[in-house]
């Protein structure tokens, strides 16, 4: 009796991974490539030729404008849902990202 109950409670257990669906991981790396392109495409707006006058705050909304693509992609993959909220939390995101790669190519301290 003792060794039918170890076995169930292993059978149970052994199975619990199962409930992670195939979807939710190829959806994860999906948003994971989204956020390396739109990154990679922050930085290198953030380190355009003849930028250095211009104010960072106008620059880090030129550069998120520029990165259009990358965010929609982005909020694509990440928003399957639709959520206003989510939308707008990831744009802003994308201008926080744009001033920091600008202040961090500038030589200025960057909040972590």
């Amino acid at each position: 009796m003792r060794r039918t109950f170890v076995l169930l409670v292993l059978l149970v257990t052994a199975c619990e991974g199962s409930f992670i669906r195939p979807e939710d991981l190829g959806r994860k790396v999906e948003i994971n490539k989204s956020y390396e392109a739109r990154d990679t495409c922050l930085k290198q707006q953030a380190v355009a030729d003849g930028t250095t006058g211009i104010d960072p705050a106008t620059l880090a909304h030129a550069a998120a404008l520029a990165c259009e693509k990358e965010t929609d992609r982005l909020i694509t993959a990440a928003n399957t849902d639709g959520d206003h909220k989510v939308t707008l939390s990831i744009r802003k995101d994308t201008e926080f990202r744009a001033m920091k790669y600008i202040l961090k190519t500038r030589g200025l301290t960057v909040l972590q």
